[in-house]
């Protein structure tokens, strides 16, 4: 069987890469195809899978340019399409709805962002792909009869115990393991669904950094630039080893949401803080159920200050938050694992 992956970002390499793995150990054929996003070639590098970059450019942020790079890829895809001739397309992007519509293949679209936060995304590549295959959290907007549900989350495919044990070894090659640690990470904030969204400015990243820092070290991990005065707690760090860097921390805090729930299936606990709290169900869903992290908004900002210390003051705190992952985990599927079934499955004759 020929499959193609379209990958937009650097979280979609780690959602997909077990998939990958599985069924190309089986002797299917497998097509990676990407575009240029923050560190995903980098990742891509550091494994054995090979890619084609179909926008080696990237995509500017805003509307037009969104429109732009949109045409571009599908027109791409397609010509990829007519040459690898997959029997199934797989991703997280709008072009694989289109072409595959548009040349009779099926097409899987995996996602966990509520249609209603992401609606341009869901406008273009809902109504034309096959499946949606979605936590059972997530709302597909209007296009409920496409979509696939499971119990679990994203970060599951890779951070799975099944897939995932932290290496103490790896973490030490940036810092001391031995003391207690904490990570900032700060997002761009700049794609099209963050407009008017807010998160952790200098300002707030100092105020953090100086409740933290009576308790151990703080590090930084940030798309963006850093102002003077948080540069010396930057910790630069290989992409494909940052998640036993976090498995080992003693809080994260941040405004990316990906990072907060890779936190908290790590048993981490986490503190999100920007205006998409309350609004992401599967975040919601960790933070509120299971209690493996916190979502406070920038208008709650004392309140933040609180939860840090909160959090800090708890006894047993590694213990008690690996207790609520192990309850999240019993609840929860092996996502890879279920997403490389499917795929093979749908393969067979009258799968539709």
């Amino acid at each position: 069987m020929n499959i193609l992956f379209h990958l937009g970002h650097p979280a979609h390499f780690h959602l997909f890469k077990n998939v990958i793995f599985n069924l190309r150990s089986r002797g299917d054929k497998v097509l990676v195809v990407i575009k240029k996003k923050d560190v995903l070639e980098e990742l891509l590098k550091a494994t054995d899978i090979e890619y084609l970059n179909i926008l080696p450019d990237g995509r500017k942020d805003g509307k037009l340019h969104v429109a732009i790079g949109q045409l571009k890829q599908d027109l791409k895809l397609w010509q990829v399409c007519l040459k690898f001739k997959p029997d199934l397309l797989a991703g997280t992007s709008v072009a694989i709805s289109h072409v595959g519509k548009f040349l009779g293949i099926p097409s899987i679209n995996v996602n966990e962002d509520d249609a209603e936060i992401v609606p341009l995304y869901a406008k273009l590549a809902y109504p034309w792909a096959t499946r949606i295959i979605a936590p059972e959290v997530c709302s597909v907007g209007k296009w409920e009869n496409k979509k696939v549900p499971y119990k679990g989350y994203h970060e599951l495919a890779y951070l799975h115990p099944n897939h995932f044990t932290p290496s103490e070894e790896i973490a030490s090659k940036y810092l001391n393991t031995k003391e207690k640690y904490f990570i900032l990470r700060f997002a761009k904030l700049t794609a099209h669904h963050d407009d008017g969204i807010k998160g952790i400015t200098n300002t707030i990243a100092l105020k953090i950094i100086d409740i933290l820092s009576k308790h151990g070290k703080v590090f930084i991990t940030s798309e963006r630039e850093l102002g003077q005065e948080l540069e010396p707690y930057r910790l630069a760090v290989k992409p494909i080893d940052m998640h036993h860097v976090m498995a080992f921390t003693e809080l994260y805090i941040g405004d990316s949401q990906t990072m907060a729930a890779e936190a908290g299936v790590l048993g981490i606990p986490f503190i999100r803080f920007n205006d998409f709290v309350g609004k992401i169900s599967y975040l919601k869903q960790l933070e509120e159920k299971y209690k493996l992290g916190y979502g406070i908004r920038p208008a709650d900002e004392a309140a933040m200050y609180e939860k840090v210390s909160e959090i800090l003051s708890l006894p047993n705190l590694k213990a008690t938050f690996q207790q609520r992952r192990t309850e999240m985990l019993n609840d929860c599927i092996d996502l890879a694992e279920f997403l490389t079934d499917y795929i093979i499955n749908y393969s067979l004759p009258n799968k539709k």
